[in-house]
């Protein structure tokens, strides 16, 4: 390079780094300004509230337990609010310069208006990091709680900031393409509009929710990570390709002409068809046969540890779990009698074949003897609920004879599950499916599904609470040959433990 082109680079150079921190300057200023509205302020504040909420109300039952690569796309749909009220707020400060009459004067800075376009489409950057700082908060606190399982995704974390970046884009663009102020209001009321019918006319269709910034995708019970299938890191791709095209638009729109810009919205347009592209296909053929397979033979996918007697198996995601459900088995299994007490059970961890992400459903228990099947949730009501599966294991020999347990059996195996609970009375009433105390009822177990007790049952079960604990116990032990035989009633099984006799036939019902 000669000298002359030297020289020539140099105030170049010195330009175009003050060009650059002139719209820096302009984006802070302008975020400032973002900062004091009324919309802004409201709904920021109600997304706190709500992260707040749902942070300090996660400190017992299955909360206490989260499964991280759930956790992670949890965090996405709370700042839509504020997006909304960013695009808004966006949309008017672009347009401020033409209502207030300005746009002549202004035309004559230095400032071009592709610059002043770009310099409001940075203005929400602090506020898609506030929302980055909030959203690792909300899943720090998950992964840092001794019950956490899983993994979760950094694509899936960068959603809900990426959303905010670009909803001030789509501000900036509708700003420049239609400049009225009623714009934002008509394009959120057409978008929704839009949507529901699509969502109606496609039923959800995985390439057509896709296009959405957030797609939750939950209700269904938690599935071992490899079988999400969610094309996050796509989807991500997608987000932010659509947010720099849709800036780089609206900088061209208002008379932009540099090549960078034009390279960098090409790019820009090429990775959000990349995104879209790679998001859109559903679970691919061999996804569905592993998740098939995992749901039928979980034993070829699972790390089995013995713990005393019993051995433990877990998908790799949930063995941390694997102590706690030890804890339970333990405590019931002290109840036991006979052979019960020195049984060699397998604890089998199962999931449900998969459809999709949205739909529950009842896990297929095992044929095996001595085998308990439990879930992919832990806490609150789902720890008594596999008490009552290692009960019911104890008492029958296997889960398939324990449908329907309207004898003795079903007494025993109550005793066995809830003896030892701190509130046995009011853990019994979570557990029956019509939340009662009277009368015939199902009873929750871990498999999904339910087991099956008359009101005779339910009456001596409620009679075993009232006499003291030892008592009880040592006549559970004393009698077991007669408390685990289908041939002993309810009725035999109240004489035989000494509590009053309920009248009626012992008969099942369903709640």
């Amino acid at each position: 390079m000669t000298t002359t082109q030297l020289e020539a680079a140099v105030p170049e150079a010195r330009a175009t780094g003050r060009r650059t921190a002139s719209v820096l300057s302009l984006a802070v200023f302008e975020a400032r300004q973002l900062a004091l509205q009324i919309p802004v302020v409201v709904l920021g504040l109600v997304y706190l509230v709500y992260v707040g909420h749902q942070l300090l109300g996660r400190d017992e039952g299955m909360d206490a337990y989260p499964v991280l690569h759930d956790a992670d796309r949890a965090t996405q749909g709370g700042p839509m609010l504020l997006c909304v009220a960013l695009l808004a707020c966006v949309h008017r400060a672009v347009l401020l310069d033409r209502r207030r009459g300005l746009e002549e004067q202004l035309s004559v800075l230095v400032m071009s208006p592709p610059r002043r376009t770009l310099a409001h489409a940075l203005s929400v950057v602090p506020f898609a990091a506030g929302v980055g700082l909030v959203v690792g908060v909300q899943f720090g606190w998950a992964a840092l709680r001794p019950g956490a399982a899983g993994h979760g995704s950094l694509a899936e974390l960068a959603v809900a900031p990426l959303t905010v970046l670009l909803s001030g884009a789509v501000g900036v663009l509708l700003a420049r393409v239609l400049p009225y102020a009623a714009t934002p209001v008509l394009f959120v009321f057409t978008l929704a509009v839009v949507l529901t019918l699509v969502g109606g006319v496609t039923g959800g269709v995985h390439g057509v929710q896709w296009l959405w910034p957030t797609v939750g995708e939950s209700g269904a019970t938690p599935v071992p990570g490899e079988l999400l299938g969610r094309p996050a890191g796509w989807h991500a791709v997608y987000l932010a390709g659509l947010t720099v095209l849709a800036a780089g638009v609206a900088a061209l729109v208002a008379g932009g002409r540099a090549r960078v810009l034009q390279v960098v919205t090409a790019a820009a347009l090429a990775a959000t068809v990349l995104g879209v592209n790679g998001q859109t296909p559903g679970p691919s053929a061999s996804l569905q046969a592993t998740r098939k397979a995992e749901a039928e033979h979980p034993a070829k996918y699972q790390t089995c540890v013995r713990r005393e007697m019993s051995r433990y198996c877990a998908y790799p995601d949930w063995a941390g779990w694997t102590a706690d459900w030890a804890r339970v088995e333990r405590r019931v299994r002290a109840e036991a009698g006979g052979a019960a007490a020195t049984a060699r059970l397998t604890v089998r961890q199962r999931i449900q074949e998969i459809t999709d992400l949205t739909t529950d459903g009842a896990l297929t228990t095992g044929s095996a003897r001595d085998t308990v099947t439990v879930g992919t949730q832990w806490g609150g009501n789902r720890v008594p609920e596999f008490a009552v599966g290692v009960a019911r294991v104890l008492v029958t020999g296997d889960e398939a004879a324990a449908l329907d347990l309207c004898d003795a059996r079903g007494v025993t195996t109550m005793w066995l599950a809830l003896a030892a609970d701190a509130t046995p009375e009011a853990t019994f009433r979570r557990l029956r499916i019509d939340d009662s105390l009277t009368g015939p009822a199902a009873v929750l177990t871990p498999d999904g599904g339910s087991m099956g007790v008359s009101a005779q049952v339910t009456e001596v079960v409620r009679s075993l609470f009232r006499d003291p604990h030892d008592t009880i116990a040592a006549r559970v032990k004393a009698h077991w040959a007669e408390l685990t035989s289908s041939r002993t009633t309810a009725a035999e099984a109240a004489r035989l433990l000494g509590v009053p006799v309920p009248q009626g036939e012992d008969d099942c019902g369903n709640g």
